[in-house]
């Protein structure tokens, strides 16, 4: 008798299929003696949409608002319906017997599988698999401490009950909105609070006004003193400032008082995916969700790194005995790495272990799976390096630094001078910085080359949100998970809700407007919190699913009917004046992948265009600066906007290429177009137009 294991993408599928000796490949699944490994493609499976259950639920109508099916029902994604059947096929043979979950170990790879396993009708035993990490030793370790997949019912509860509260209030909300204003108009359950966020901080910015004051600081060889806190220590004007500055200039400046003490500081944990998340932006300017994928790529396909949709930093005890293992497949990235092998390879950072601040998974760090560089991109290299970098660190001294801050008294008003001095550069090996001079005062001292100067100042506006600051605050009040922001942030950004310009973030007009459209307790963060706090309360087995999806039908039932009753206006920003060559009615300008789009604004029309030309990735043979894919009479041809230099696409007699030609072309010398639409957006606007 044969197991059927499940993993959740053909690359882990592939990996996993080579560590248990299968090797009769076939397009859907590789077979052994005893395994047969097949997989998702992630989700082969979703809710089913209104339309499913009832026709009149097809037509967008606020009378048919809030849809509230009495049991949510899943059915197959249409792109991957073929991967699903030939997993139906498998899990009725009658030489199978039981069944592997495989998927990625947390809540969503546990969905994945948990409905593939409910549509097929799987009867038989089920085990999990669950690892953090792709490395042979790991799955082979993990096949030796294989789980019912009972112990894990509560973590598939959780992931249906955000699943269906998603869909509740995502699809009701978005659908009474939508036809309430006669645009698309998106919102959810954790992406309206997340948008808000950036908006309130936008706010900050349009309401500050900009304020001129002045410092008093004390010039001590060359060093500036600053007036001690809890003293007046800023001015209105420089009249005010200089005039202390009177009243202080011919008093003796005395030693008042001397602190000194040692820091020690260790070195920070591993990595969670949120903190890499944010590091990276702030770094490389990395997006959350390019981030994830390059993570994704390193666990999954590279097998360098641990699993990366973590919220842990610290590590189990038990993985004590791996640790230097680990070290050894990193030593090459590091002459401090080697040096700790030198040592023995012990952790000096005890603190890391701790089983009690571990959730499903422990921290990023490396695998003993020796990296080869040469294979991986250099975005790869550089999130590969930020984990080696902190794992390293683990294993090195403490920073140990000595601070003197000294007090100067100036009649009855005191400046504090501080400096610090490296006693160990010991983690920060290479990247430290050492503050003041090592001064020689004594208490009761009276220092004499000293001058009292006003210093002017301009109050700053605050900063636009970045990616990184964003997840900070998502983190914060607990919106989504660290699997789910990137999602969240991109989704907000495909929706024309939001715009990244150079790494800051913005809310466009269409998604001010639909903050003051929506309820405010949508928009506040806190019930949003609440609700991932009761998700993760389920998924310990401590809530109820359908005590939570109850209260999930009642918010969305008083979000719908506060729509419905609404008076407020609404302006749709995205209407250019440029009218459809079709229909007549005027063209929306929306966000893709590459560039801006014109759509027809009228529901039954399908015109669309692209506002500017596409670039491709050909070279212009003056400037080398990318050209432009243009389409004339005679078919596609490139053409630069810097020099005006065209070049036809055409082969080398010069030949007018056929539709396939000129076809095969764009697709070489372009990526594919982003979907305008979210699938829910799109299956929604198509049920319009039969209306």
């Amino acid at each position: 008798m044969k197991t059927l294991v499940i993993a959740e993408k053909p690359s882990v599928g592939r990996g996993i299929a080579r560590v248990l000796g299968a090797t009769q490949k076939s397009k859907a699944y590789i077979e052994g003696k005893d395994y047969i490994v097949t997989w998702g493609l992630g989700h082969l499976l979703g809710l089913k949409m209104p339309e499913d259950y009832k026709k009149e639920w097809a037509t967008w109508e606020m009378n048919a608002l809030p849809i509230m099916p009495q049991k949510m029902e899943i059915k197959p994604l249409k792109n991957t319906a073929g991967q699903l059947k030939a997993i139906k096929q498998l899990a009725a043979r009658k030489d199978v017997d039981s069944a592997i979950i495989a998927t990625d170990a947390g809540r969503e790879g546990e969905l994945v599988a948990r409905w593939i396993l409910q549509y097929v009708h799987f009867k038989k035993p089920v085990k999990r698999l669950w690892i953090s990490s792709q490395t042979d030793k790991a799955i082979k370790d993990g096949f030796k401490q294989l789980k019912p997949s009972k112990a894990y019912d509560h973590l598939f509860y959780s992931a249906q009950a955000r699943a269906e509260s998603d869909w509740l209030i995502g699809l009701n909300v978005t659908r009474a909105l939508t036809v309430k204003y006669q645009d698309s108009l998106s919102a959810g359950r954790v992406q309206t609070p997340t948008l808000a966020m950036v908006r309130k901080q936008e706010e900050k910015i349009e309401k500050f006004v900009p304020k001129t004051y002045f410092t008093i600081d004390l010039m001590i060889d060359g060093e500036k003193a600053t007036i001690s806190k809890g003293q007046a220590e800023n001015y209105p004007t420089k009249e005010a400032a200089e005039q202390v500055i009177k009243e202080l200039d011919d008093a003796p400046i005395i030693v008042a008082d001397i602190q000194e003490k040692t820091v020690k500081e260790p070195a920070p944990l591993p990595y969670d995916l949120t903190e890499l998340q944010k590091d990276a932006n702030q770094r490389y300017q990395f997006s959350a969700k390019k981030t994830l994928n390059l993570m994704q790529a390193l666990y999954e396909k590279h097998k360098v790194l641990t699993y990366p949709r973590t919220d842990s930093k610290h590590l189990t005890t038990d993985m004590v005995q791996t640790m230097k293992e680990r070290l050894q497949s990193v030593q090459n990235f590091s002459p401090e790495a080697k040096e700790a092998l030198k040592k023995g390879g012990k952790i000096t950072n005890q603190r890391v272990f701790n089983n009690s601040k571990v959730t499903d998974h422990h921290g990023i760090i490396p695998t003993e799976e020796r990296p080869r560089p040469e294979k991986m991109d250099s975005d790869e290299l550089k999130i590969y390096r930020m984990v080696v970098s902190r794992f390293i660190g683990l294993f090195l001294p403490e920073y140990v630094v000595k601070k003197v801050t000294y007090t100067f008294k100036v009649k009855e008003t005191y400046f504090a001078l501080s400096s610090s001095q490296v006693l160990e550069e010991g983690w920060r090996v290479g990247n430290i910085k050492e503050t003041g001079k090592k001064h020689l005062y004594q208490k009761g001292d009276q220092v004499r080359q000293s001058t009292l100067i006003a210093s002017k100042h301009l109050t700053e506006a605050p900063s636009r949100l970045t990616e990184a600051t964003l997840l900070q605050k998502m983190e914060k009040f607990g919106l989504g998970t660290p699997a789910t922001r990137a999602e969240i942030i991109e989704k907000l950004i495909s929706s024309d809700l939001m715009d990244r310009t150079q790494a800051k973030l913005t809310v466009s007009p269409k998604g001010k407007q639909l903050l003051s459209l929506v309820n405010p307790k949508l928009i506040s963060p806190e019930l949003t919190s609440k609700w991932e706090r009761e998700l993760e309360d389920i998924a310990k087995g401590k809530a109820s699913k359908q005590a939570f999806i109850q209260s999930i039908v009642g918010e969305t039932k008083a979000l719908v009917q506060e729509i419905k009753n609404s008076k407020q206006s609404y302006q749709d920003f995205s209407l250019t004046q440029k009218k459809c060559p079709d229909c007549g009615e005027l063209l929306k300008e929306k966000n893709g992948r590459d560039g801006k789009y014109l759509v027809c604004s009228s529901q039954t029309c399908q015109y669309r265009r692209r506002k500017d030309p596409k670039v491709s990735m050909r070279r212009c043979p003056q400037c080398h600066k990318k050209m432009e894919i243009h389409e004339g009479k005679a078919g596609a041809y490139f053409k630069c906007k810097f020099c005006n230099i065209a070049e036809k696409a055409a082969d080398k007699k010069n030949k007018k290429m056929s539709k396939h030609e000129e076809k095969r072309m764009l697709k070489k010398y372009s990526a594919p177009d982003e979907p305008m639409e979210s699938p829910l957006a799109a299956a929604l606007k198509a049920a319009m137009k039969e209306d």
